[in-house]
């Protein structure tokens, strides 16, 4: 990263530190306090060895003088370095919770083409690896301003105890420079792709975790392996990189200088000592400024590795805050509300990617109560057009209508009460069965979850289990068979009370037998409701209202079942195709 780069992360990164901005300032106060304490006390061992020992003036009492005054100070400095630490640190972590906050309530305003295009892994390594690495980094920029402060009130030590030495002591700062640049320089690009190379590794991880079953089933656990292990060598690499770039140009090169220094100064004092006297006390002060001089750079060359980690994750973290894959906007007009569940299609057109069209032209009408069918081969739009009903994506043109208003009319809100989906594969949350099926709204009742489950038959599976409604879900829910998990979707869906129900292909996964035990459930919820069902099992779609036939992204037949058998065309054959699979 260039230095103009670092210093917009920097200045955006203080957005984040913005409402905990007094622990960073008292913090810097206590640094350029403490800075000073590290000047006073040299100066005062100083004078009393060159005004009190070196004269024998020195009495008991002067002595305590001194000894208290120096015990105070290190006991001030210690109290002081104690709330500077935890105001920073506390600052940090403050601020470590507020950005994650703020990017967890940002992923979910992303629209579904952001998670189309970024892998879940990399997603988890920005909120989780990258925002540690970034709170870390607010922690070590106080250590850099300590460092500073420490510096600059070192040399000017110096400079009012000797000119000549302190100026002659500069003649190292231009290598010291030139080496913090090299480092800022090359280190920058090893820590992005170490970053990078931990996302992937994430990734793959996550990805290996997720699809563990599929993995065994098809034995490719070696195949599996063996690319985490190119991965993780990857990373491992970068960090043995980054290894060696710090153990060069860190610590070890702060002491040469120090050392380098040190020799300076007492062979300019050797020097001066030939021809007059040097007080002892001028000599300690001096390399006590020295070492406070060189020692905070050194622990800021340190702290460089970690300062380039946080900017590089920094500016992961700010891809998030940058992407504009938003979800569909909507522009709520007041008093808007779905009442009768009418829907329309007028002539959408719609591309995932903006340039490849999934629907063109596509038009239709549901009326309120009606029931419509989608069917086509996969890939041919029934699902991209529950997507931009759902307002998923955004679609290019044309309009969509629900109650004859358009439908970005409508707040978010009234759109996702009155709409119900039920998935193919059914998702199940950490907790319970009530939970799941309430969703955290807290103005369903306990009633009213258990009428839902009794409406779509998923009762008797449920009070059989040991603790009835509030029975553990583990994650996913894999203890529970696929069909009991699409049951208690079901009744997820149905306790809303929707106005529009949409079943993308609810009962794909489900057995024949609990397809015909929720079948009464079905009837039952689609009364006085608008239904839009994709189904590939065409049989359960037979008794549709309009059954609406799909091809590339258009509507290429529509009507009901026994028009379309009787036309003979592309729904008639999808039909002789099923009767014949089941048949053998």
């Amino acid at each position: 990263m260039t230095t103009k780069e670092q210093l917009t992360v920097i200045r955006r990164l203080m957005g984040f530190a913005g409402p905990y901005k007094w622990f960073f300032i008292w913090s810097v106060v206590l640094s350029a306090t403490i800075s000073g304490i590290n000047v006073f006390l040299p100066w005062l061992l100083q004078t009393y060895m060159d005004r009190y020992l070196r004269t024998s003036n020195a009495t008991i009492q002067i002595m305590w003088m001194f000894a208290g005054f120096y015990f105070g100070g290190m006991l001030v400095r210690a109290i002081m370095q104690f709330w500077q630490n935890y105001s920073s640190t506390m600052g940090a972590e403050y601020m470590l919770e507020n950005v994650r906050r703020k990017l967890f309530s940002q992923l979910h305003a992303k629209g579904m083409r952001y998670f189309d295009q970024t892998p879940g892994g990399s997603i988890l390594s920005r909120l989780m690896n990258d925002t540690m690495t970034f709170a870390n980094f607010w922690a070590l920029l106080n250590t850099l301003i300590l460092a500073l402060f420490a510096v600059v009130s070192s040399f000017i030590a110096m400079y009012l105890t000797d000119v000549k030495v302190a100026l002659w002591t500069l003649i190292l700062v231009p290598f010291l420079v030139m080496t913090i640049w090299y480092y800022q320089h090359y280190s920058s690009k090893v820590y992005r792709r170490m970053r990078e190379r931990l996302s992937q590794l994430n990734t793959k991880l996550a990805e290996a975790i997720t699809g563990i079953t599929v993995i065994q089933e098809f034995r490719q656990e070696d195949r599996t392996s063996k690319r985490f292990q190119k991965t993780n060598q990857s990373y491992y690499d970068t960090r043995k990189a980054m290894i060696k770039t710090n153990t060069l140009l860190l610590s070890p090169m702060i002491n040469l200088f120090y050392a380098l220094g040190t020799a300076l100064v007492l062979g300019l004092f050797g020097v001066r000592g030939l021809h007059e006297i040097v007080a002892a006390g001028v000599i300690y002060a001096f390399i006590t400024y020295l070492n406070n001089f060189y020692s905070p750079m050194s622990n800021m060359m340190d702290s460089l590795s970690d300062f380039q980690n946080g900017m590089v994750a920094g500016s992961r973290v700010l891809r998030i805050v940058d992407d504009q894959t938003l979800a569909p906007q909507q522009h709520p007009v007041a008093g808007a509300t779905i009442t009768r569940g009418k829907v329309e299609f007028r002539h959408v057109t719609f591309a995932y990617d903006q340039e490849h069209p999934v629907l063109k032209d596509v038009s239709f009408v549901v009326e309120p109560g009606q029931t419509v069918a989608l069917v086509g081969q996969t890939g041919s739009g029934k699902t991209s057009t529950i997507n931009v009903l759902m307002r998923f994506y955004e679609f290019q043109s044309g309009e969509v209508l629900v109650d004859d208003r358009d439908i970005r009319d409508y707040p978010a809100a009234e759109l996702r009460s009155k709409l119900g989906l039920v998935l193919q594969e059914p998702q199940l949350f950490y907790g319970d069965i009530q939970t799941n099926i309430r969703m955290y709204n807290t103005a369903i009742s306990d009633e009213e979850v258990r009428q839902a489950a009794r409406f779509v038959q998923a009762d008797e599976f449920i009070e059989r289990l040991p603790q009835g409604y509030t029975t553990p879900v583990l994650e996913r829910g894999t203890e529970y068979s696929a069909g009991e998990r699409q049951l208690i979707t079901f009744a997820r869906t149905v306790v809303t009370d929707p106005k529009i129900l949409i079943l993308d292909e609810a009962t794909a996964n489900v057995d024949t037998e609990t397809e015909t035990m929720i079948q009464t459930g079905l009837n039952k919820i689609q009364e006085n409701r608008t239904t839009i069902a994709i189904a590939h099992r065409l049989s359960t779609i037979q008794n549709a209202d309009q059954i609406l036939v799909l091809h590339q992204g258009q509507i290429v037949e529509r009507g009901t079942n026994d028009e379309l058998m009787a036309q003979a065309g592309y729904y008639y054959d999808m039909i002789q195709l099923q009767n014949a699979a089941h048949k053998d």
